[in-house]
Formats: structure tokens, C-alpha cells, sequence
């Protein structure tokens, strides 16, 4: 029903970085601003009808542009290449190391460091903001010269559809997601133990301890991997699972039943009553439990602690540039990538 423009102050090279709030006439909203497309709040009304902010985030735009991830549009790789370098028609691409030997969401200065620009706002009954970015050539040493729109819609039925397109002049490896955090109890205080989350995936990549993919995909049946019939997120986020131990919670990609566009996952936060459901057309989701206490504080003005949010980031499977066997393809001049992924709200009693 509106969209409100604001401020939310400069970069240090003296670019004014501005706000947009979408609402719906539900009197659900979101926040985003063009740097690095985030979503910084997503307001939305409990069991009792209280709204509340569902995404942990800063409240500064100098704490995003440390690097943080929160709220990000993520490129142009989310997730992780092994050894910060893929083969691509015979030439080795190398690739900043930013997550020990490996490259990680697009290196240091991916997309979540990006001032994008806002190419179209539409309000009314389903208010949409586009951005555009034009990643060069060579740009963090990826090839090709990157044409990307990402379009956010709030949608009348409560719902945050999320569409990313590209073109390329050279062939490329294009992997986009959304990074957020998180915590649909509202209280950013509060761990997400109790959150119930349901996958609808069968199995999992097989990782090196430094979350690399084997190649290999282990079935979920029954262990604590499986969230197929649906279960609390703290059930097994303490098991003796070697991964799970590892990282200190999940951070695992779920490789997702079925294919096109399809609900893949659903959270359920009983203490508040907010429902999520996931919808999407990839093929992967990185499951994140922000497993580590934060360097930066939260909205709250408090220390970001662990395990009070989760992220479910649609994707490609992790180091897929390296792997044919997995589900992807490099994006070659002439094509158009697209893909959509939702996030619909709603409350149970």
C-alpha cells in the first residue's frame, strides 16, 4: 500500500545510501536499502497481533560495511568454492581466499558490499522495488561482465517474493541467494531452540571439515540431519554428529526434493505463533544457525549471540563449479538466469 523512502547515511567515499519500506495493507512490512540489496527489517504481527522484527541485523550502515552478511543479496557465488579457483573452458579462474583456502559468497568484495542501483519502485496493493548492478568484467576475478536485477515484491497475502535475473557476455558461474537471519519470536535475545522447522529434503552434501563438498550425497533418514517430517531446531543442535560438533550447530546444504518452483521448507515459532514457508526453484538451501557469538552488536544494541537465528539460503550446491555431478550450469552469453524464492508469513494460534 506505500513505500516510504529514508536515510540511512554515507559510505566513506561520501555516496548517501537511502532506505525503502514496503508495507501491505496487513500492516506487514519490509526494509531494504541498495546496499548490497539487504533486507534490514520485516515487520510482521504475531499470534496476538503484535507486530514484531523477524531479521536480526545492525543499526548502523557502518556495521554492514564491515563485510557483515546479514540481510544480503549474496554473489556472484553463495556459498563456497574449494580452493578459491574453478577450470572454465580450459583457463583456471583464481578467486580471493576469504573462508581459509576457500572463496566464500563472492569473496570480500561481493555484492553485499555493492551500491546498487534502484531501477524501479511500483507502489499499491503489492508494493516492488528493482534493483540493478552491473558486475565487471574480471570482477572479483570471476570472467564476464554481469548484468543483474533483484526485484522484491510484498505481496497482499503476506509473502516476500524474492526474483533475481542476469545476463553475461562470457561465460560465467552465477549463484545467487538472500542472507538472512532469522528469529520469528521477535526477540533477538531468544534462541531458536523451540523454533520447529520442516525440510523438505532427503538428503545432504558430504563435506570436508572445512564444509567442502565430497561429491558424495548421504541420505538424512533418521538422523540429525533429518527435518523431513518436521522438528524442533534444538533437538539435535548439541548431538555428537562430527559436522554438527564441528561447526558448532547446522551449517549444512540440504539438497531438496523435487524440482521447479515448490514449497521446500516451513518454521513454526510457537511461543509467538509466526509461521514461515519457504518456496523456491533451486536446488539446494544452506541451513545456518549463526553458530558463533558475534563481533558486532544487533539491533537491540546487545552482542549478536549464538544460535538466536537462522538462515535458509536458497542456492546451488556449494563448489558446483567443480563438481558437473551436481545440478548447475555456468550462465553463457544468450541466456537469462532466473530464479525466485518466497518467504510467506503467517500466524497459528
Amino acid at each position: 500500500m506505500s513505500i516510504v523512502k529514508g536515510n540511512f547515511g554515507t559510505l566513506p567515499d561520501g555516496r548517501a545510501v537511502d532506505t525503502y519500506t514496503l508495507e501491505n495493507k496487513n500492516g506487514m512490512s519490509v526494509c531494504v536499502t541498495p546496499f548490497g540489496c539487504r533486507i534490514l527489517t520485516l515487520m510482521a504481527k504475531d499470534k496476538n497481533g503484535k507486530l514484531g522484527d523477524m531479521v536480526l541485523g545492525h543499526s548502523t550502515l557502518e556495521e554492514y560495511a564491515r563485510g557483515s552478511f546479514h540481510g544480503t543479496f549474496v554473489g556472484r557465488y553463495a556459498n563456497r568454492i574449494k580452493g578459491a579457483k574453478f577450470t572454465l573452458n580450459g583457463k583456471t579462474y583464481e578467486l580471493s581466499k576469504n573462508n581459509g583456502e576457500n572463496s566464500l559468497h563472492g569473496g570480500p568484495k561481493g555484492y553485499h558490499q555493492v551500491l546498487w542501483q534502484v531501477k524501479e519502485t511500483v507502489d499499491g496493493d503489492e508494493p516492488k522495488i528493482v534493483f540493478s548492478h552491473v558486475s565487471p568484467d574480471g570482477d572479483e576475478n570471476f570472467p564476464g561482465t554481469l548484468s543483474m536485477t533483484v526485484t522484491y515484491v510484498l505481496t497482499a497475502d503476506n509473502a516476500l517474493s524474492m526474483e533475481y535475473e542476469a545476463v553475461t557476455d562470457q561465460e560465467t558461474p552465477f549463484n545467487p541467494t538472500n542472507h538472512s537471519f532469522f528469529n520469528l519470536s521477535g526477540d533477538f535475545q531468544k534462541e531458536i531452540y523451540d523454533t520447529e522447522l520442516t525440510l523438505n529434503a532427503g538428503k545432504v552434501t558430504a563435506v570436508t571439515d572445512d564444509l567442502i563438498p565430497t561429491g558424495e550425497l548421504l541420505p538424512v533418514a533418521g538422523g540429525p540431519l533429518d527435518f523431513t517430517k518436521g522438528k524442533k531446531i534444538g533437538k539435535d543442535i548439541f548431538s555428537e554428529d562430527h559436522l554438527i560438533k564441528l561447526c558448532g550447530g547446522y551449517d549444512h546444504n540440504f539438497c531438496l526434493d523435487g524440482e521447479g518452483f515448490r514449497k521446500i521448507a516451513e518454521a513454526y515459532e510457537p511461543e509467538s505463533g509466526r509461521v514461515m514457508e519457504v518456496f523456491s526453484d533451486m536446488p539446494g538451501v544452506q541451513l545456518f544457525t549463526s553458530n558463533h557469538a558475534g563481533r558486532s552488536k544487533g539491533k537491540d544494541g546487545e552482542l549478536i549471540k549464538p544460535h538466536t537465528a537462522f538462515c535458509l539460503e536458497t542456492q546451488f550446491y556449494p563448489d558446483s563449479p567443480n563438481h558437473p555431478e551436481f545440478p548447475f550450469s555456468f550462465l553463457k552469453p544468450g541466456e537469462t538466469f532466473r530464479s525466485k524464492t518466497v518467504y510467506r508469513f503467517s500466524v497459528r494460534g
